[in-house]
Order: structure tokens, then sequence, then C-alpha cells
């Protein structure tokens, strides 16, 4: 198995890695799906693990133009975005069995956005009772599957449903 992009390393937390520039235009453009957690390249968008989720299975849809809203992209890069999120919640239903999904778009800093410069659309699973004490107590979250795994799944599931466009 490749080594995934593990944000949660010493270096990392010790901020030797620190990166420049847009993260995803980044990961993008390397050749290396599996280790930036990259499930799926479509025409105009692409899906992504987030680095940071808040429950296992936490997905993003990213247009590949580096635009920060909406009415920024053309209509088909729209049309992808949202049919891309469709697809997202079907591949982490089948997954996860999730029972509802959060799903939500930050347009700017004041909105939330983490990284405001780059629309992304958030796919958050959920599940009744999902939080715990950990989360309001600790300001922690616990997930019982590691990244590399909840790759490999999602990954596969969605090669049920897609072909990979670059053959």
């Amino acid at each position: 198995m490749k080594r995934i992009w593990a944000p949660w390393r010493m270096d990392y937390v010790e901020g030797k890695t620190k990166e420049s520039g847009c993260i995803f235009c980044r990961r993008v453009a390397m050749d290396d799906d599996e280790g930036n957690l990259i499930l799926y390249r479509g025409k105009h968008a692409f899906v992504i693990l987030n680095l940071f989720p808040y429950t296992n299975g936490h997905t993003m849809v990213v247009p590949f133009k580096h635009k920060a809203s909406l009415e920024d992209l053309d209509e088909t890069t729209r049309n992808e975005l949202m049919q891309l999120t469709t697809e997202a919640v079907t591949v982490i239903r089948n997954t996860y069995q999730a029972e509802d999904f959060n799903i939500g778009i930050n347009i700017g800093e004041a909105a939330g956005a983490g990284i405001a410069e780059h629309i992304h659309v958030h796919i958050v699973p959920r599940w009744t009772g999902d939080t715990s004490f950990m989360t309001t107590s600790g300001d922690t979250r616990v997930l019982p599957e590691s990244m590399d795994k909840s790759y490999q799944r999602l990954r596969a599931e969605w090669m049920k449903i897609k072909t990979d466009p670059r053959g």
C-alpha cells in the first residue's frame, strides 16, 4: 500500500512541512491520487477525503479551477460539482451505512471557510447519536478507522459506480 500524506505526523505538528499556495491545487497537480486522498477525478472537479475529518467518510468535492465562489464557476463545472456531491452521498452511504448527511459550502472567511480562496463542498456522514463526549468535553474527535482504510473502502465503492476517466 502507498503511504498516504499524513498531516498528523510529527513533522506537520512541529511546523516542518509548511506548504505555500492552495492545498487543493497542489494535491490535484500531483500524480499520486492515493497518497493525496483523491478518490475520483471528473472532467471539471474532483473528490478528496478531508485531511481533518469530522468523522470517517468526510469528503469534499472541489473544482479544478481555483475560484472562491459558486458564481465564479461556469455552469458545466457547477453541474459536475453537484453531480459528484450526489454520487459522494451514494458512495458514503453504501460504504458506511450513513443515516444522514451534512452538506455545506462555506463561501468566504466570514462564513467559516478554512480555505476561502478555493471553493469546495463538504459532505459529512451522520448517524443518530454520533456526537461523543470527546468532542463536547475534550475538543477531540475519535475516528474508528484510519485514513488509509477509509480511502481504500471509499475508492473501491467509487469504482463500482464510476470508471476512471484517465483510463
